[in-house]
């Protein structure tokens, strides 16, 4: 164990000292898929104290060509991405904490896992959850990396509130053609060089290095590469990180909310507040229509009406097979929440 970090401890920028200082640190991984466990992996095994990472979905067989911490195990069982993630994380290293919650990351929570963290890695697939990331990180002076990829390229850029520009001061820099990974597909090096890019900036920072102000964007397949300095485009009147910011992206919403997934065919819908819903229970009663319930640590899973039900135990419940957000809230009033 005493020669566990000892390569990384030989490269100078880090040393021991370096080393010391990434084993009392937090860093908070928000998303727990491509990206999200290729960075929590690299972390772990760097040696960071504490791990948290959050995440509202659940691994299917199509995670598994660069989700690189799941198995087909848990693609069979549809476990949750974020606890499959705390296993497999304490599995590659016992000597730090990891902590996995299946839950969205949104204004609810947010603010609360934001307040005793050293770094925020945004490993979403989605703005509108890394517009909370960055107001949050701005409200609370939290450095977070920013990355994305599709198909084959990748984008990553490191944020410091106060010093640097925040993704709301660079929207109109960030690319956002509607592209995922659903609609255009993504190859594993894109996401590999992505998250290395990320990893690298995160323990620079966590071991007294500054960040790069540089925004890299790259094309793994096509061999190409630039690298833009964003640093003077901070926005003096900018909503999440200006002297008079209002963080828009942390105000609650009231009453039962849903979101279209894209590309998957999918509504997700949440109750008004978050609750505690016991998956058993649910499962026996809905077992008599349904014909097979089948519930896991944190979500149950059954078909009705040929649509597919994932209930979590918040009450959060994606329903595959509806793109229509009033049919999906007729049907979760039907089956979930009676």
């Amino acid at each position: 164990m005493a020669e566990r970090y000892s390569r990384q401890e030989r490269f100078a920028p880090i040393g021991k000292e370096g080393q010391a200082l990434l084993a009392e640190k937090h860093v908070l991984i928000v998303g727990a898929g491509a990206l999200g466990s290729a960075n929590a992996e690299m972390l772990a095994r760097a040696g960071i104290g504490r791990i948290t990472i959050i995440d509202r979905d659940y691994i299917e067989w199509s995670n598994l060509a660069r989700q690189q911490l799941y198995t087909e195990e848990d693609a069979a069982s549809s476990r949750a991405k974020a606890k499959a993630a705390e296993a497999r994380l304490k599995a590659i290293n016992s000597t730090i904490e990891v902590v996995g919650i299946a839950e969205e990351f949104d204004p609810e929570n947010a603010e609360l896992l934001l307040k005793d963290v050293d770094m925020v890695i945004d490993g979403t697939d989605n703005f509108n959850t890394r517009f909370i990331i960055n107001d949050a990180a701005c409200k609370y002076k939290v450095p977070w990396i920013y990355g994305g990829c599709v198909k084959s390229d990748g984008i990553s850029l490191s944020i410091l509130p106060g010093q640097t520009p925040c993704l709301q001061c660079l929207i109109d820099q960030l690319p956002q053609d509607g592209e995922t990974c659903e609609t255009a597909g993504i190859i594993g090096p894109a996401v590999q060089v992505t998250a290395a890019y990320q990893t690298a900036e995160c323990l620079k920072f966590l071991t007294g290095h500054s960040m790069s102000t540089h925004l890299v964007s790259f094309d793994v397949w096509g061999r190409q590469y630039s690298s833009i300095d964003v640093a003077k485009l901070k926005d003096p009147q900018c909503a999440s990180c200006s002297a008079e910011a209002q963080f828009p992206y942390l105000k609650k919403e009231k009453g039962i909310r849903t979101a279209v997934l894209c590309g998957r065919d999918t509504v997700q819908v949440r109750p008004g507040r978050k609750e505690n819903v016991n998956l058993e229970r649910l499962a026996q009663r809905i077992e008599p229509l349904a014909g097979e319930a089948r519930v896991n640590e944190v979500l149950l899973r059954f078909h009705m009406e040929e649509k597919r039900f994932v209930v979590f135990k918040d009450g959060r419940t994606l329903i595959h097979g509806v793109e229509d957000v009033q049919e999906a809230k007729k049907l979760y009033h039907r089956y979930v929440e009676a």
